[in-house]
């Protein structure tokens, strides 16, 4: 399900997730933007926009965490390409231990509903 809330994106995830899921995708090779978009959309970041995505990659640029160049492409015009940089990796280090932390967090709370007494009926 797609939720209508503009701080949600794809499944359910808050938009503030984008940045560390693109860190990961670029922490497995440099990608160019399109490539990104449909890797970010196979994950189940479905309601992940070109734009917003380029604004991210630029804002990322900004930041330190990527670089980018320009490539040939034999189909048609250059094609920027984005890598992580040594501060990105750092991030992406970082990024990674924050998402362990929820992912702990949510399990807990998880088991947690799971052992009420008080629940009657499973999600």
């Amino acid at each position: 399900m797609v939720s209508s809330n503009p701080e949600v994106v794809g499944s359910g995830l808050p938009r503030a997730y984008q940045r560390p899921c693109v860190l990961i995708l670029l922490g497995e090779g440099s990608a160019h933007g399109y490539d990104l978009l449909e890797q970010l959309r196979g994950i189940g970041l479905i309601s992940v926009d070109a734009g917003g995505l380029y604004r991210s990659l630029r804002s990322m640029e900004e930041d330190g965490l990527v670089s980018s160049r320009w490539e040939p492409s034999p189909a048609g015009p250059p094609r920027r390409s984005y890598e992580l940089s040594e501060k990105g990796q750092l991030a992406l280090a970082s990024a990674v231990r924050d998402l362990t932390e929820v992912r702990d967090l949510l399990s807990r709370l998880v088991e947690r509903f799971h052992a009420s007494p008080r629940t009657a009926t499973e999600p």
